[in-house]
């Protein structure tokens, strides 16, 4: 993928005076290796007694050192890395590093006077000097509140000096008793020998403690060399009822081989059986339609023959005749159109 700023990573690392030439191959995959070297040396530029460990062989290690570098950054450089990108280590990780790099590519500029294009060599003088002014800066920063809390205890122990020089006045003025300063050296040396004897008596103890801590090691060594021997035994041996449980599981496999086949085979003849009975329903329905219409229109010929029922005898005889016959032709047709309804049932 294509490095944004890329250009400018390179010129300022080489402008703040790293000694290895970076290339945009060394980007190209992930390359943990250089990255963690690159944050490294930049710490140290920006602080030389940062105690940043540069232990990346394992993952926890890389882990711990991305995390302690961003912490510092964030406390001392108030520039916020994202950790993710860093340990991808590849061209995403650039851009976390222009941070810190723009930072101090800043500082030197600023620091560096006015010229626009110095030469070469007097901007490599310049770059070791600046790392020394940092240093400085740092411990003046140090001494100049060390100073701020050494006045303001000093202060509080001259705001005292007025009662203590009575105190100290008196204590010189008042003559020296030979029996009570030699009682309050004895006491002292009382206390003193006191305080060796309870040395001495820790020491006993811790003698003994060690002592008590190898019986104990040395106790659950032979436990644990019991307890692998036990393990071993127990794992070379064959349990009795493996042989039946072996067989019991491949007969239960084939049983639920036969399971699903009767599962899958049940479950297509219902659905068969559903299509056969939604066909029959259809086909009742539709003979019910049909029967419903032959006879709307065997009532509406009753209706037309009943009211062609004025013409002469001789034709009304005809018509009785044929009345008859249409009659007894409309029962047929009945009989056989119930029966044929009722066949496919």
């Amino acid at each position: 993928p294509a490095l944004p700023h890329f250009s400018d990573f390179t010129e300022m690392m080489r402008a703040l005076g790293y000694p290895r030439l970076i290339s945009m191959e060394n980007f190209h995959t992930p390359n943990f290796m250089l990255v963690s070297e690159v944050l490294l040396w930049l710490v140290k530029r920006y602080e030389p007694q940062s105690d940043i460990p540069g232990d990346v062989e394992t993952e926890q290690d890389r882990v711990f050192f991305i995390k302690a570098v961003a912490q510092f950054m964030a406390t001392k450089a108030h520039i916020r890395l994202n950790t993710k990108r860093l340990y991808q280590a590849d061209g995403s990780a650039v851009k976390e590093l222009l941070k810190v790099t723009s930072v101090l590519y800043g500082a030197m500029n600023t620091q560096g006077g006015e010229r626009a294009h110095p030469p070469e060599e007097d901007s490599t003088k310049f770059k070791f000097d600046l790392g020394s002014k940092i240093a400085d800066l740092k411990a003046a920063r140090q001494l100049a509140s060390e100073i701020t809390s050494k006045g303001a205890v000093l202060y509080d122990l001259l705001g005292k000096e007025v009662e203590l020089r009575e105190a100290r006045t008196e204590s010189i003025a008042r003559p020296l008793e030979i029996n009570e300063a030699e009682k309050v050296m004895k006491i002292a040396i009382n206390s003193v020998l006191e305080e060796v004897q309870k040395t001495k008596d820790m020491l006993n103890n811790v003698a003994l403690d060690e002592a008590n801590l190898e019986a104990k090691i040395e106790k659950r060594k032979l436990e644990l060399e019991r307890s692998q021997k036990r393990l071993q035994t127990l794992q070379s041996v064959r349990p009795a009822f493996m042989d039946e449980y072996e067989k019991i599981e491949e007969q239960l496999q084939k049983q639920y081989s036969t399971y699903l086949e009767k599962f899958r085979n049940l479950t297509y003849m219902e659905q068969l059986l559903d299509d056969h009975r939604r066909a029959e329903q259809e086909m009742f329905e539709e003979a019910a339609n049909m029967l419903r219409l032959i006879q709307s229109r065997l009532k509406e010929e009753e209706q037309h023959l009943l009211k062609s029922g004025g013409n002469d005898d001789s034709d009304i005889e005809i018509q009785e005749d044929e009345g008859s016959d249409s009659e007894g032709n409309l029962q047929i047709t009945r009989q056989r159109i119930s029966t044929e309804a009722l066949l496919p049932g």
